[in-house]
């Protein structure tokens, strides 16, 4: 099947709360979350920068263009995909079928299961960049739609005993997986595409330990542009086509992230936040937060806590 330059690009949506249920609220409340494609067939996904969960994608139906780093599969065949937290990953869907089943699992639902962890860690699926793909034949799919469909039940009937059975069913997802064996392999993404990915990690490395000891060292288009040794303006050319959005937006909603994570989880001053993301004075990041969010930090801090 020829593939069209077209179908490679990624597209990066606007209001991710309104494509996967997993950014609503309802997620942040529990540690595993299932949903059916049927119900939410996501047509276009980028997650540029880490999150705190493990992700398992079952595409049973439906024509995809899926990146997971620089390395592109397309799946027009029954697939099962294996995400660690920290992948740069976006996927497209071609066609209007889709079918199947995303699971989704934070660090610490693995934490407090240590038998799950060890399966992890055996089986490499998450881990090893070339086990994340795992094809699967027509014969292989009622037993992983029935796998999926107990787990999706599970979900919308909890009790005390729910965490323990989803465990158990992923297990067996990882083992039949790894008894399948049909790893793809994938396509090398074009030299643009290379250039995005490498934008996004140098982004993810500069912002992902910033605190008010190691503070932000780049925050501009033109430090980013330099230290990939590419021109600004082309580097603000390949995430527009690629994105949608150009170099310094793509900063500023990642500083945005590290703000709100540091406001949530931490009891630094806003002097001491906003120095950390790059700004001198507490006025300035206070101006920066509330154009962008709506609400002060003070206050966004505050409606957390209470």
């Amino acid at each position: 099947m020829a593939k069209s330059e077209e179908s490679k690009k990624i597209d990066q949506l606007r209001d991710m709360g309104d494509i996967l249920p997993i950014f609503h609220e309802s997620f942040d409340a529990v540690d595993i979350q299932v949903v059916s494609r049927r119900d939410d067939p996501c047509k276009n996904y980028l997650s540029p920068n880490r999150r705190d969960f493990y992700k398992i994608l079952y595409f049973s139906k439906g024509l995809s263009v899926l990146t997971i780093g620089i390395n592109t599969y397309y799946l027009d065949e029954p697939s099962i995909v294996f995400l660690h937290p920290n992948e740069i990953v976006s996927w497209k869907n071609l066609g209007e079928e889709a079918d199947g089943y995303f699971v989704l699992f934070k660090k610490h639902f693995i934490e407090a299961k240590p038998i799950l962890k060890l399966a992890m860690e055996q089986y490499g699926l998450f881990a090893k960049a070339d086990h994340h793909v795992v094809r699967l034949a027509d014969s292989h799919l009622p037993l992983f739609d029935h796998w999926f469909d107990e787990m999706l039940q599970q979900i919308k009937t909890r009790d005390a005993y729910t965490d323990d059975r989803l465990q158990t069913y992923i297990q067996m997802l990882m083992i039949e997986s790894v008894k399948v064996a049909n790893f793809t392999v994938p396509s090398l993404v074009s030299d643009a595409y290379r250039q995005v990915h490498d934008f996004f990690q140098l982004l993810e490395e500069e912002t992902s330990q910033i605190n008010v000891d190691n503070p932000i060292k780049m925050k501009t288009a033109k430090e980013f542009a330099n230290s990939l040794a590419i021109h600004p303006n082309q580097l603000n050319t390949l995430l527009k086509r690629h994105t949608g959005q150009n170099v310094s937006t793509h900063i500023k909603t990642r500083l945005l992230e590290e703000t709100k994570a540091m406001l949530i989880q931490t009891d630094l001053t806003m002097q001491e936040i906003g120095y950390s993301i790059g700004f001198a004075d507490q006025p300035n990041f206070t101006q920066f937060f509330k154009k962008n969010i709506g609400l002060s930090p003070q206050a966004f801090r505050k409606s957390y806590q209470s």
